[in-house]
């Protein structure tokens, strides 16, 4: 016997139901969106329109809307009243940050791997390899896509889902500086030549090292993206 008015058990459950259900179409969503972002497809200052993703990716508004609210919060999106959802734009500060936050992330996790495992180092390799046959293809984006995943193959070492979701992150945000270097090619080819040698240190058991290999490898990077970098209003200057 109910009250009227009063929500009914059954009721009750097919609404947490659905709120739940919503929820994890909206993660799909976003993390469809975020893996375009990590592999160039969604460039930054690129307005995302509604219709054309909803047409895309076959899901409602408000599950997308929602998928949106997520990436904003990631600071990969941004909402700009009245004309909607954009790829976000960094700024130079914002690519120092990161890579403050990638030193630190990525150089304490390989110093905390407590046991090498096959399929960890099997994952590293992967990504090397991707980047090389990337790189013979012409495929710059692909370059920084499996660039991305090698740093993700480091960090995973460490066996902590919380570190994995973080670097993820901060990976897709930082993913957004390549959009307005000068020459992304000269960049990837530099640094992909780099990968080997983090790698080697790390199967060797030499965590330090590599550790130490990889904080010159971040600082060098970001002294090269920043000396590369054109922001928007400098480009718009030309």
């Amino acid at each position: 016997m109910t009250f009227d008015g009063a929500v009914r058990p059954s009721e009750q459950v097919r609404s947490e139901t659905a709120g739940l259900t919503r929820e994890s179409s909206a993660s799909r969503v976003a993390d469809a969106l975020r893996a375009g972002i990590i592999e160039g497809r969604y460039e930054p200052g690129t307005r995302l329109s509604e219709e054309r993703v909803r047409e895309d990716l076959g899901v409602s508004r408000s599950t997308l809307r929602e998928a949106f609210r997520l990436l904003i919060r990631e600071r990969l999106l941004v909402h700009e009243l009245s004309r909607g959802v954009f790829v976000r734009q960094l700024s130079r500060d914002d690519i120092s940050d990161l890579y403050r936050v990638r030193r630190v992330v990525e150089c304490a996790a390989l110093r905390q791997v407590e046991v090498l495992t096959p399929a960890g180092l099997r994952r590293m390799s992967a990504a090397i390899e991707d980047g090389r046959r990337a790189e013979r293809e012409g495929q710059w984006s692909q370059v920084a896509a499996a660039s991305i995943r090698f740093h993700e193959a480091l960090v995973g070492l460490a066996d902590s889902p919380r570190l994995d979701g973080l670097i993820t992150e901060v990976l897709a945000e930082f993913r957004l500086a390549y959009a307005f270097m000068h020459d992304t090619s000269a960049f990837h080819q530099h640094f992909l030549r780099r990968h080997p040698a983090i790698a080697d240190a790390v199967r060797a058991g030499d965590l330090d090292g590599a550790a130490g290999l990889l904080d010159t490898y971040l600082r060098d990077a970001e002294r090269e993206v920043l000396g590369s970098y054109a922001t928007p209003e400098r480009r718009s200057r030309r």
